[in-house]
């Protein structure tokens, strides 16, 4: 049958090695119903759709609500309900790393490093209670963050030149590792957003590659750097796929973690990669309204958190104003 209308929503239905299979898209937008139907048959040939169908279906309100019933703690009480306004109506599978690691740093504006430590351990808690025991998930979205309570800006991780090297160098298998990760270090994008670029994306006439839909909605044009632009060219010429990095998640996320323990870098999560390409945007005396710009951030608050890389790249800037007095104006102050 494949994929039609209920009603005004869209499902499929498809018969796999004598088994139906059928699930509601839940929208009425034919374009999303195909993407998201094409991404289902390409689980189902990998043999990943059962693994995941759980935690497209449950959302966190409902793992929450069972991890109270089984495991009441009156301590916990409040510390979810920080959590539910935020994660609540999404479903298990739609809580990235990257998702839970903006929050952390939302709320590290706020309120004591202590309190977000509180949260971010009973998220983890709650998540792997879900993938050991209850098989709702197959992997920890919140597993990969680390955070120490005496420090605020913790999460501000990025790499020195020295590490990024190191990195560079540590990331030669897979072959597309090293690529992706100069990717990521030329483009400051989030992991998701990488994986679902389309070489449709990438305009190799204007120098630019498109995130048709980011985190926030909306869609970010990035320039291309020389360095992106060589590699990406020669990336195009090997792919035979209509992605640029036709890689799943599971498979970044173990070939990033070898890497990272060969190059002996700790506490560094590949979102610190987007942390490490605004950083040296930033030190290097960017605008921060530009660098707000290039990380898709709706507000320039989410951006001021790189403002204090500033102080020496203004040093230029205050320079200037030697050239603006005179030795007879200096003179005349000193009298």
């Amino acid at each position: 049958m494949g994929l039609y209308l209920r009603g005004k929503i869209f499902w499929f239905s498809i018969k796999h090695q004598g088994k139906r299979i059928q699930q509601s898209f839940k929208t009425p937008n034919r374009k999303l119903a195909e993407k998201l139907y094409a991404k289902v048959l390409t689980e189902i040939i990998e043999g990943r759709y059962f693994e995941t169908v759980k935690a497209r279906q449950i959302t966190v309100k409902e793992m929450v609500e069972k991890y109270m019933n089984k495991y009441e703690k009156l301590r916990d009480g409040q510390t979810i309900k920080k959590l539910l306004p935020a994660f609540g109506h999404l479903t298990l599978a739609e809580v990235t790393t990257e998702i839970v690691s903006d929050y952390m740093d939302e709320r590290l504006k706020t309120v004591k490093p202590s309190t977000v430590y509180q949260e971010l351990s009973l998220f983890r808690r709650m998540f792997n209670i879900a993938r050991r025991e209850w098989k709702w998930v197959r992997d920890n979205p919140v597993a990969d963050l680390s955070f120490s309570v005496g420090n605020k800006n913790a999460r501000e991780r990025w790499l020195t030149p020295e590490e990024e090297i190191r990195l560079l160098q540590k990331a030669t298998n897979p072959l597309w590792l090293r690529p992706l990760l100069l990717f990521a270090l030329h483009t400051g994008m989030r992991r998701g957003e990488i994986l679902s670029l389309k070489w449709a994306d990438v305009d190799f006439t204007r120098k630019t590659v498109t995130v048709v839909k980011s985190k926030n909605g909306e869609k970010r044009t990035t320039p291309m750097s020389k360095t992106l632009y060589a590699m990406l060219k020669d990336q195009k010429v090997r792919d035979i796929s209509g992605r640029v990095f036709p890689i799943s998640v599971r498979s970044l996320r173990e070939a990033y973690g070898k890497a990272v323990e060969r190059a002996e870098l700790e506490n560094f999560t590949f979102h610190d990669l987007r942390h490490t390409f605004a950083t040296k945007l930033v030190q290097n005396g960017v605008d921060l309204y530009k660098v707000k710009e290039l990380l898709g951030h709706k507000s320039i608050i989410m951006t001021m958190r790189y403002s204090h890389h500033y102080p020496e790249s203004l040093r230029s800037s205050i320079e200037i104003l030697d050239s603006c007095y005179n030795f007879a104006t200096l003179e005349a102050v000193n009298v």
